[in-house]
Protein backbone atom coordinates (compact mmCIF):
# COMPACT_ATOMS: atom_id res chain seq x y z
CA UNK A 1 0.00 0.00 0.00
CA UNK A 2 1.35 3.41 -0.87
CA UNK A 3 1.79 6.30 1.53
CA UNK A 4 -0.82 9.02 1.68
CA UNK A 5 -1.49 12.26 3.50
CA UNK A 6 -3.70 12.32 6.56
CA UNK A 7 -7.00 14.15 6.34
CA UNK A 8 -6.83 17.44 8.18
CA UNK A 9 -8.31 17.50 11.68
CA UNK A 10 -9.97 19.98 13.99
CA UNK A 11 -7.76 21.42 16.74
CA UNK A 12 -9.21 22.19 20.14
CA UNK A 13 -7.55 23.23 23.37
CA UNK A 14 -9.05 22.47 26.75
CA UNK A 15 -8.22 24.87 29.56
CA UNK A 16 -8.38 24.53 33.33
CA UNK A 17 -7.98 27.82 35.20
CA UNK A 18 -9.05 29.95 38.15
CA UNK A 19 -8.67 33.53 36.95
CA UNK A 20 -10.51 34.95 33.92
CA UNK A 21 -7.71 37.46 33.35
CA UNK A 22 -5.15 34.66 32.95
CA UNK A 23 -7.43 32.83 30.52
CA UNK A 24 -7.89 35.96 28.41
CA UNK A 25 -4.14 36.56 28.20
CA UNK A 26 -3.46 32.95 27.26
CA UNK A 27 -6.19 33.00 24.62
CA UNK A 28 -4.47 35.92 22.91
CA UNK A 29 -1.25 33.89 22.72
CA UNK A 30 -3.13 30.84 21.42
CA UNK A 31 -4.84 32.90 18.70
CA UNK A 32 -1.46 34.32 17.63
CA UNK A 33 -0.18 30.75 17.23
CA UNK A 34 -3.21 28.81 15.96
CA UNK A 35 -5.51 31.38 14.41
CA UNK A 36 -9.09 32.35 14.95
CA UNK A 37 -11.26 30.55 17.49
CA UNK A 38 -14.28 29.13 15.71
CA UNK A 39 -16.30 28.23 18.77
CA UNK A 40 -16.01 27.68 22.48
CA UNK A 41 -17.79 25.61 25.06
CA UNK A 42 -19.67 26.86 28.05
CA UNK A 43 -17.54 27.37 31.14
CA UNK A 44 -17.83 24.36 33.44
CA UNK A 45 -16.97 24.01 37.12
CA UNK A 46 -14.08 21.56 37.32
CA UNK A 47 -14.98 19.43 40.33
CA UNK A 48 -14.75 15.82 39.10
CA UNK A 49 -11.24 15.40 40.51
CA UNK A 50 -8.99 17.28 42.92
CA UNK A 51 -5.89 16.46 40.84
CA UNK A 52 -5.10 20.15 40.16
CA UNK A 53 -6.33 21.69 43.43
CA UNK A 54 -3.02 21.54 45.31
CA UNK A 55 -1.18 23.15 42.44
CA UNK A 56 -3.81 25.61 41.19
CA UNK A 57 -6.23 26.21 44.08
CA UNK A 58 -10.00 26.53 43.85
CA UNK A 59 -12.46 27.14 42.36
CA UNK A 60 -11.34 25.72 39.03
CA UNK A 61 -13.09 26.04 35.70
CA UNK A 62 -12.85 24.09 32.42
CA UNK A 63 -13.51 25.56 29.00
CA UNK A 64 -12.77 24.30 25.48
CA UNK A 65 -11.76 26.40 22.48
CA UNK A 66 -12.01 25.09 18.93
CA UNK A 67 -9.87 26.67 16.23
CA UNK A 68 -11.16 27.53 12.78
CA UNK A 69 -8.32 26.22 10.63
CA UNK A 70 -7.99 22.51 10.04
CA UNK A 71 -4.50 21.16 10.77
CA UNK A 72 -2.43 18.07 10.09
CA UNK A 73 -2.73 15.54 12.94
CA UNK A 74 1.06 15.26 12.75
CA UNK A 75 1.28 18.66 14.51
CA UNK A 76 -0.40 17.51 17.73
CA UNK A 77 2.84 16.71 19.62
CA UNK A 78 4.41 20.04 18.63
CA UNK A 79 1.31 21.88 19.79
CA UNK A 80 1.42 20.09 23.16
CA UNK A 81 5.10 21.00 23.56
CA UNK A 82 4.21 24.62 22.76
CA UNK A 83 1.28 24.71 25.20
CA UNK A 84 3.48 23.21 27.93
CA UNK A 85 5.90 26.11 27.36
CA UNK A 86 3.01 28.58 27.54
CA UNK A 87 1.95 27.10 30.88
CA UNK A 88 5.51 27.60 32.16
CA UNK A 89 5.66 31.14 30.79
CA UNK A 90 2.49 32.14 32.63
CA UNK A 91 3.57 30.37 35.83
CA UNK A 92 6.74 32.50 35.77
CA UNK A 93 4.87 35.67 34.79
CA UNK A 94 2.55 35.36 37.79
CA UNK A 95 5.38 34.17 40.08
CA UNK A 96 3.28 31.19 41.06
CA UNK A 97 4.55 28.03 42.74
CA UNK A 98 2.23 26.03 40.48
CA UNK A 99 0.55 26.43 37.13
CA UNK A 100 -1.97 29.22 36.73
CA UNK A 101 -3.51 27.49 33.70
CA UNK A 102 -3.54 23.97 32.31
CA UNK A 103 -3.66 23.58 28.52
CA UNK A 104 -4.72 20.31 26.90
CA UNK A 105 -4.61 20.40 23.10
CA UNK A 106 -6.32 17.69 21.13
CA UNK A 107 -7.78 16.82 17.78
CA UNK A 108 -11.15 15.74 16.51
CA UNK A 109 -11.30 13.31 13.61
CA UNK A 110 -14.27 11.58 11.98
CA UNK A 111 -14.13 8.55 14.27
CA UNK A 112 -12.33 9.75 17.38
CA UNK A 113 -11.14 12.50 19.66
CA UNK A 114 -7.55 12.47 20.94
CA UNK A 115 -5.89 14.50 23.68
CA UNK A 116 -2.13 15.13 23.75
CA UNK A 117 -0.48 14.40 27.10
CA UNK A 118 2.96 14.17 28.64
CA UNK A 119 1.87 11.36 30.96
CA UNK A 120 2.51 7.79 29.81
CA UNK A 121 0.13 4.91 30.52
CA UNK A 122 -0.35 1.54 28.88
CA UNK A 123 -3.13 2.72 26.56
CA UNK A 124 -1.28 5.79 25.26
CA UNK A 125 0.69 5.96 22.04
CA UNK A 126 4.08 7.73 22.00
CA UNK A 127 4.34 10.53 19.44
CA UNK A 128 7.63 12.34 20.09
CA UNK A 129 9.68 14.11 22.77
CA UNK A 130 7.70 12.66 25.68
CA UNK A 131 4.28 13.45 24.20
CA UNK A 132 1.62 10.75 23.94
CA UNK A 133 -1.74 10.42 22.22
CA UNK A 134 -4.61 9.64 24.59
CA UNK A 135 -7.75 8.35 22.83
CA UNK A 136 -10.56 10.06 24.74
CA UNK A 137 -13.68 9.27 22.70
CA UNK A 138 -14.74 7.21 19.73
CA UNK A 139 -17.61 8.52 17.61
CA UNK A 140 -20.39 6.68 15.85
CA UNK A 141 -22.93 8.48 13.68
CA UNK A 142 -24.78 10.03 16.62
CA UNK A 143 -23.07 8.74 19.76
CA UNK A 144 -19.95 9.53 21.74
CA UNK A 145 -18.45 6.31 23.06
CA UNK A 146 -16.48 6.49 26.31
CA UNK A 147 -13.53 4.24 26.93
CA UNK A 148 -12.40 2.67 30.22
CA UNK A 149 -9.77 5.43 30.59
CA UNK A 150 -11.95 8.38 29.56
CA UNK A 151 -11.27 11.22 32.01
CA UNK A 152 -14.01 11.71 34.62
CA UNK A 153 -15.01 15.17 33.45
CA UNK A 154 -15.19 13.99 29.83
CA UNK A 155 -17.91 11.53 30.89
CA UNK A 156 -20.37 14.41 31.38
CA UNK A 157 -23.25 14.73 28.95
CA UNK A 158 -22.46 18.44 28.43
CA UNK A 159 -18.98 17.65 27.14
CA UNK A 160 -20.24 14.84 24.92
CA UNK A 161 -22.95 17.06 23.45
CA UNK A 162 -20.39 19.82 22.75
CA UNK A 163 -17.87 17.50 21.08
CA UNK A 164 -20.53 15.70 19.04
CA UNK A 165 -21.60 19.11 17.69
CA UNK A 166 -17.98 19.98 16.85
CA UNK A 167 -17.52 16.63 15.10
CA UNK A 168 -20.66 17.25 13.01
CA UNK A 169 -19.37 20.70 11.97
CA UNK A 170 -15.95 19.21 11.21
CA UNK A 171 -17.47 16.55 8.93
CA UNK A 172 -19.32 19.28 7.02
CA UNK A 173 -16.07 21.25 6.65
CA UNK A 174 -14.32 18.17 5.25
CA UNK A 175 -17.14 17.65 2.75
CA UNK A 176 -17.01 21.30 1.68
CA UNK A 177 -13.26 20.96 1.09
CA UNK A 178 -13.76 17.87 -1.07
CA UNK A 179 -12.68 15.13 1.36
CA UNK A 180 -14.62 11.89 1.40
Amino acid sequence: MKESEFKPVKLYIGTIFRENSVLEEVLEKLKERYGKIQTQSDRFQFTQTDYYVREMGTPLFRQFFVFKELISPELMADIKIDTNRLEELFTEKYKSSGRVINLDPGIIMAGSMIVATAKNFSHRIPLKKGIYAHLEYMFTKKVVKELPWTYLDFRSEEYKKFFLKIRKEYLLELKEKGYK
